[in-house]
């Protein structure tokens, strides 16, 4: 599919670049990803296999990743010193972020959609629901958590030997590789040659180091979102894997504790990422929720 650039998007008036698949009639299913991450990391086949269970679905990068506006004369992050709870150099919060994915929506001219996050972007659908719940049809947050300090806690040491990517191609493309096998699935087949190609195209499209940590600030500054989730009455999915090590499985079970009549599933072996083992049964779900809902009208009541 073509990439396409929404100008102007949203109340920070950014550019977003954006993908979409399936049938424009179709429910819309709007993909957010997480920290550092761009709209490729939602595999097209993945996408392509919600297509076929009868969707439409929008990806796009988020601010400060792929090919949408970068906050490159921000202040310089001070990741360190937000860990300790200091994010006076925070550019923005998920706040403005949900704003983003909103204003996307004002573009492609479309009222509502069924909201589906990973990782941050499971925190940022969240916010979309809690600040603007006349646009959201259903939240689905997978491997996400709520900003609770003491759940979701992923083992940050493990990339230890990873390191800082470094700077040229091929190089990049093996520390994404070594990056993204510490974070998959132990129980499904690590598919090497998919992220050397996924790694590719992240570099060329444009990572953005000072870009990861400035959304991570943002996660931060946010903070606790569990006591705006409770009055949530939107149809909710948590999905979260058992094998997920940076973001603890703790984490999406509060998320589904939060959130009133949340259905919290827990896919087995499943890590940080997608499997594609997985994509049918996720696929499925995600389909289902998007079904129930549009069987009964949507309602932002």
């Amino acid at each position: 599919m073509p990439e396409l650039d929404a100008r102007n998007v949203g109340p920070s008036g950014i550019n977003i670049v954006y993908e979409r698949f399936g049938d424009p009639e179709a429910p819309p299913v709007l993909l957010v990803m997480g920290g550092g991450a761009q709209m490729i990391n939602w595999p097209e086949e993945f996408c392509q296999e919600l297509v076929d269970h009868g969707v439409q679905v929008i990806r796009f990068d988020n601010r400060d990743a792929g090919r949408s506006t970068h906050f490159s004369d921000a202040p310089l992050p001070d990741f360190t010193a937000a860990l300790a709870g200091d994010v006076s150099t925070a550019s923005y919060s998920l706040s403005d972020m949900a704003d983003d994915a909103v204003g996307l929506l004002d573009v492609l001219g479309l009222e509502s959609v069924h909201f589906v996050g990973a990782s941050m972007g499971g925190m940022i659908a969240q916010v979309a629901a809690i600040e603007h719940p006349d646009r959201v049809r259903s939240l689905t947050s997978m491997m996400s958590t709520t900003g609770a300090p003491d759940v979701g806690q992923g083992d940050m040491s493990v990339f230890a030997e990873v390191g800082r990517p470094p700077q040229g191609r091929e190089a990049f493309i093996e520390w994404h590789v070594r990056a993204m096998r510490i974070a998959a699935s132990p129980e499904y087949e690590f598919d090497a040659a998919a992220a050397a190609e996924r790694g590719g195209r992240i570099h060329d499209r444009g990572y953005d180091v000072l870009g990861f940590q400035r959304q991570g600030i943002a996660v931060l500054a946010t903070g606790d979102l569990t006591p705006r989730l409770r009055k949530l009455r939107v149809p909710t999915l948590v999905v979260h894997g058992s094998a997920d090590i940076l973001c603890d499985i703790s984490g999406g079970r509060a998320t589904a504790a939060a959130i009133p009549a949340a259905e919290l599933v827990i896919m087995d072996g499943m890590g940080h990422g997608l499997p594609r083992e997985l994509w049918p049964e996720l696929a499925t779900r995600i389909s289902e929720l998007v079904d129930r809902v549009e069987s009964v009208g949507f309602s932002d009541g």
